[in-house]
């Protein structure tokens, strides 16, 4: 096999992966699948929390407040593309709120926002929004020891 029939036969494969995962996550899903936002561990960040689910995959959220509101928001999982596709969106769903809003935000949230998403996946928005809400309960639990100094 030569150059060009490899670069042909891993191209078929790609549109195939592109086309299956446009119809598991649809267009909004795919394009942020594509080009995810808000991944990485943020080092300065005012609170984090990191929870492991029954699935076995691991996500942590980090938030970085500035006046009483998400300033800046990432998630990191060791998990599977939906579990990323539902912290991206959760992060992104963080910026700009304050904790009131925050412990507005569900895991139906997510999965709206997105559009669509596998039935069989859907406890990856709920992993999510379990661990923002455990970000959020870290820095009031911060917030309420520095007032009491």
């Amino acid at each position: 096999m030569n150059d060009e029939e490899f670069e042909a036969i891993v191209g078929r494969i790609q549109q195939e992966v592109f086309v299956e995962t446009r119809k598991v996550f649809g267009d909004i899903g795919f394009e942020r699948w594509r080009k995810t936002r808000y991944n990485g561990r943020m080092s300065d960040a005012d609170s984090f929390a990191r929870i492991t689910g029954n699935c076995g995959d691991t996500m942590e959220i980090y938030l970085k407040f500035k006046d009483g509101v998400v300033e800046k928001a990432s998630y990191f999982t060791d998990g599977c593309g939906s579990s990323a596709l539902c912290g991206s969106f959760t992060a992104e769903m963080a910026t700009g709120r304050n904790p009131d809003q925050l412990c507005e935000i569900t895991g139906e949230d997510v999965l709206r926002m997105i559009g669509t998403f596998p039935k069989e996946e859907e406890h990856c928005a709920t992993l999510a929004v379990y661990t923002l809400q455990a970000a959020l309960d870290n820095y009031m639990q911060q917030q309420t020891n520095r007032s009491a100094s």
